[in-house]
């Protein structure tokens, strides 16, 4: 005989069916999020192992703390920062968000103007995870998650200056492999054209 997964057809039921315990609601939770969350991951932990296995850690702590959520928010909010936690707990224990020398001061401001530039966002998030862990980690956070510096500096345990250096070294850094990656478009372009107009 066949058992039916029950559909929730409220987010309200399918907390009250997590706060219960059922697996069934896990299951559910899982499925809907899962893309978004590993996508969440992956912006931190730039090995996609490494990403599914913090992704993972993640649901299971969501599901141990679903109590602490006081329906305040959304709930795909709160299973965000709790991703975002996780991510940042497995950096801390690895030490990769500490690979950068801090720096008090910044004295070469980045060109903003590069984010005006026409890029696809999968290419603008490929260019991010190839930033080094702490360029990638404070610039996720600030960018991305929309944490104040002095958010940051506690979440990572330095100093607010730290983090506004990391930032701004992110951004000159995705500035400089967006540049190149837009020459390298137009080299390829202009190489085809030119093979299209011998030919």
């Amino acid at each position: 005989m066949l058992r039916l997964i029950p559909f929730f057809t409220t987010e309200a039921q399918l907390i009250v069916a997590l706060k219960r315990g059922e697996s069934r609601a896990h299951k559910v939770v899982y499925e809907r999020f899962a893309g978004k969350m590993l996508a969440v991951c992956t912006r931190y932990c730039a090995n996609r192992d490494d990403a599914e296995e913090v992704m993972l850690d993640g649901f299971m702590r969501a599901f141990e703390k679903i109590e602490q959520f006081r329906e305040e928010g959304s709930f795909e909010g709160w299973i965000r920062r709790i991703m975002v936690t996780e991510s940042l707990m497995f950096l801390r224990k690895a030490k990769q968000w500490r690979l950068e020398i801090p720096m008090d001061e910044v004295t070469v401001e980045p060109d903003y103007e590069w984010a005006d530039t026409a890029v696809n966002e999968s290419d603008l998030m490929r260019l991010v995870n190839q930033l080094p862990d702490g360029y990638r980690t404070v610039f996720n956070l600030y960018a991305i998650e929309g944490y104040s510096h002095a958010e940051i500096a506690e979440m990572l345990g330095i100093s607010e200056g730290t983090s506004k250096s990391q930032l701004s070294r992110a951004r000159m850094l995705l500035q400089t492999n967006l540049k190149k990656m837009e020459q390298d478009f137009r080299n390829v372009s202009y190489e085809k054209t030119y093979r299209k107009a011998a030919n």
